[in-house]
């Protein structure tokens, strides 16, 4: 695949990243090295996952770390990529172990690094806004990460549009780095991002990376309206994590599939090309179990 920019870096990355979320559990450490090393092999040089990342076992305040020591140990031998995790969420109940002020991010950076075996991530997000940290703190403690080489740069993801611009006001105000990223939910079932945030991202230069293309695998075609889940499904083995397609919504998923068809694609393909081409989307992520569910997702960035 060819590769795009991330404005205003050196990274560049594939049109398709890696999903971790589900490393851990139902992707078992096995499957999951075998599906990074697939990806890489197949030219997808961009891998996404978080401190909180352990599977379907994860719960609030949980240790998390799953996914990231997978990760690590995946990439042993094989630093050909550009690697992403974040911070923010509740994993522990120590003072340090949520938000983003500058002692959590120094104690959950370095605990990052550990598990993912490197010495410096290459892109590291906010992982949501922080409803009690100064965001003068938050940014300061980022730059500080850059400077002692710890990161390269950092994102946000589930930022708004005005929560964004806030951001972006405090790190000019203050003379700090900007986010180069954004990592937003978005779908052709929630395109609610494409009216005021991707504009947005698109005039400040900031690279989207959106997440929930496939809607939980509601945009992959699986799902049949008045039939039950597929067994392996995340419907069927994590219902809590994917609300149930009512009428109105079945009734757009089945003119989403009309559309792939009418486009010689399949609808996960269908879905990951309509994310590609949003305003400043430059990397598009996906989360799979199976190696001939990544290379569908892959032909359809090609």
């Amino acid at each position: 695949m060819q590769l795009r920019p991330i404005p205003l870096t050196d990274l560049r990355v594939s049109p398709i990243c890696l999903g971790t979320m589900t490393f851990g559990s139902p992707v078992g450490e096995a499957d999951a090295v075998r599906l990074v090393h697939h990806a890489l092999d197949r030219g997808v040089n961009f891998l996404d996952t978080a401190n909180i990342y352990e599977g379907y076992a994860r719960v609030v305040g949980s240790d998390g770390g799953v996914a990231e020591t997978i990760l690590g140990r995946a990439l042993q031998g094989r630093r050909d990529a550009v690697v992403a995790t974040k911070v923010g969420m509740k994993i522990g109940s120590g003072p340090d172990d949520e938000h983003t002020g500058a002692p959590a991010i120094r104690r959950q950076l370095d605990a990052s690094l550990r598990r993912l075996a490197v010495d410096r991530i290459d892109l590291y997000y906010l992982h949501r806004p922080d409803p009690v940290t100064p965001l003068a703190e938050t940014l300061a403690a980022l730059a500080e990460a850059i400077r002692a080489g710890k990161i390269r740069h950092y994102g946000v993801s589930n930022y708004s549009a005005p929560q964004l611009a806030e951001l972006l006001a405090v790190a000019d105000r203050l003379g700090l780095p900007r986010p180069v990223a954004h990592q937003p939910p978005l779908s052709y079932l929630k395109p609610e991002a494409v009216a005021d945030l991707l504009p947005l991202c698109a005039r400040e230069r900031i690279a989207v990376v959106p997440y929930q293309v496939l809607q939980g695998g509601l945009l992959t075609g699986k799902y049949r309206r008045d039939q039950p889940p597929p067994a392996d499904s995340r419907m069927a083995e994590k219902p809590a994590w994917l609300p149930a397609p009512d009428a109105a919504w079945s009734d757009r998923l089945e003119v989403f599939e009309r559309e792939a068809r009418a486009a010689n694609r399949t609808p996960a393909q269908q879905a990951v090309h309509w994310a590609l081409r949003q305003p400043a989307v430059v990397s598009a992520i996906v989360g799979v179990k199976h190696l001939a569910q990544l290379d569908e997702s892959i032909a359809a960035a090609r």
